[in-house]
């Protein structure tokens, strides 16, 4: 006669019995939130998602930016001058980094809030509207630098507007003496550089859009000091070449 059947605890048919520490285990994991390596996923996603539609609008953006660029109102330094009296270049010049970084600045607050939504997908459309706005005001930054330091561009509106596009895209002054300064900026290599200047600038935005990683402040803060290391790179670049007030409008002689 068979004698009892032993007792076995339910499971998987010949798996080992789980013991306490290893149900507290599995417990355990259910309970634990999302790791650092799962969020670090989620965001790297998000990164190529908007990265990815970033490049892809890069032409558009450009196209835009050049279309917008002669429309852009530059003060002239006779402007500047009654707008700022008494002051000389270098109380100008501060002036309107001071200006155009609070500009982009609040931009920056601008995206640094959107980031926040949970609607990634617009996080593109979001980028792109940032990056032509913070463009064109580094473009008319670098613009009335250049009329502050008494070496403005020449040639016709949009001839002037293509050399500080091209300054604002190799982040560097104009030389005036120089007819290539105006002809590349004209050239389909200054085009694919600005595209890639474009694309750079919103790339180093990128790793800071993931949820509850960004907001107004941090947005706010990005583009002030890109912003403030445009001017200075710039503005160390035309002191090189600054021409004197005086020497702009000599007198006439009688």
């Amino acid at each position: 006669m068979a004698g009892p059947v032993p007792f076995r605890k339910k499971g998987k048919v010949g798996a080992p019995a789980a013991n306490d520490d290893e149900r507290g285990s599995a417990d355990q994991r259910r309970a634990t939130p999302p790791s650092v390596a799962a969020v670090s996923t989620g965001r790297a996603s998000l990164v190529r998602r908007v990265g990815s539609g970033a490049k892809a609008g890069a032409t558009v953006l450009a196209e835009r930016l050049v279309d917008a660029a002669p429309r852009i109102p530059v003060r002239d330094l006779a402007t500047l001058r009654a707008q700022f009296p008494g002051l000389g270049p270098e109380e100008i010049a501060d002036r309107l980094i001071a200006g155009a970084a609070t500009g982009t600045a609040t931009v920056g607050a601008g995206i640094g809030a959107a980031a926040m939504l949970p609607v990634p997908p617009a996080m593109t459309a979001e980028l792109a509207a940032e990056t032509l706005a913070v463009a064109a005001l580094e473009f008319k930054l670098i613009a009335e630098l250049h009329e502050v330091y008494g070496v403005p561009a020449t040639g016709t509106v949009k001839q002037r507007a293509f050399a500080y596009l091209g300054a604002w895209t190799e982040q560097r002054g104009i030389e005036i003496t120089k007819p290539s300064s105006v002809n590349i900026a004209l050239s389909a290599q200054m085009k694919r550089e600005l595209r890639q200047q474009l694309v750079k600038r919103t790339a180093r935005h990128l790793p800071t859009l993931a949820p509850f990683m960004i907001g107004a402040t941090v947005g706010a803060v990005m583009n002030r000091r890109d912003t403030q290391r445009l001017a200075h790179r710039v503005r160390d670049d035309l002191r090189h070449r600054q021409i004197a007030w005086d020497a702009l409008n000599p007198p006439s002689s009688s």
